[in-house]
């Protein structure tokens, strides 16, 4: 059986993997990779939103009563953080590309200690939460491009700059996090997993899933349904198991 670390390096180098792969696919077949990005988007919002409700933030509130309000918690930091950056972009073109690399680099470490957090609680818990932030990866790579060359970079120097930016910090993020995960009490890290909970709540339903949905792919929400149906048939397995 593998430990807690050896799913987190897999994890974490694969959400570097997919996300290198949407930027290197928007890089040379750009309407392939807008096609592909709505419907994994809502795929993983489907594993996002349901992975929260059904297991995490159930099993966060058996470590720590007060783990729903760190969950509101977690999901206030996400709506305010984003209400200031996209206050920022509105200012001016220059503003809009660093604020937003910004924030996308943030998200990417952030990514990263999830990993740490999830698999430390246990490794189906983390599991779950993986699933759904690797496949987002993808959509994040191509995202992250897109916005370096709106704001004049060069294609393959923005190709460059997005892979450092979205795909380097989530491994570096869960190889910071981990050491500090084995230091907390069950009672704390109950806590950082109902932030976290709540984080993935809030980027699921008020962020992925309406940029999947906004252009109106036919099958979008057939995509986000099996989501929501894989997330469900791997709680069922571990609970009858």
């Amino acid at each position: 059986m593998m430990n807690a670390f050896s799913w987190i390096a897999i994890f974490a180098f694969s959400a570097l993997l997919v996300n290198t792969i949407g930027i290197f696919t928007v890089f040379k077949h750009k309407k392939l990779a807008e096609k592909t990005k709505s419907y994994l988007i809502c795929f993983a919002a489907g594993v996002l939103i349901s992975t929260p409700l059904i297991f995490s933030l159930p099993q966060a509130i058996n470590k720590n009563a007060y783990a729903g309000f760190a969950a509101l918690v977690g999901f206030l930091f996400m709506l305010f953080s984003n209400q200031v950056i996209k206050h920022k972009t509105k200012k001016n073109s220059l503003a809009f590309g660093i604020t937003a690399i910004e924030g996308i680099g943030i998200h990417s470490f952030v990514d990263g200690a999830i990993y740490a957090i999830t698999f430390s609680v246990s490794i189906l818990t983390g599991f779950l939460t993986g699933i759904g932030l690797v496949l987002h990866e993808f959509a994040e790579g191509v995202i992250t491009f897109s916005v370096l060359t709106k704001g004049g970079v060069k294609r393959k120097k923005a190709m460059f700059y997005a892979f450092l930016v979205a795909a380097v910090t989530t491994p570096v993020g869960a190889f910071l996090a981990y050491p500090l995960m084995g230091k907390l009490n069950p009672s704390l890290l109950g806590l950082l997993l109902g932030f976290v909970s709540g984080v993935l709540i809030y980027v699921s339903s008020s962020h992925l899933l309406p940029e999947g949905r906004k252009n109106g792919e036919k099958h979008s929400l057939w995509a986000f349904l099996l989501g929501v149906s894989l997330a469900l048939v791997m709680v069922f397995i571990k609970i009858f198991n």
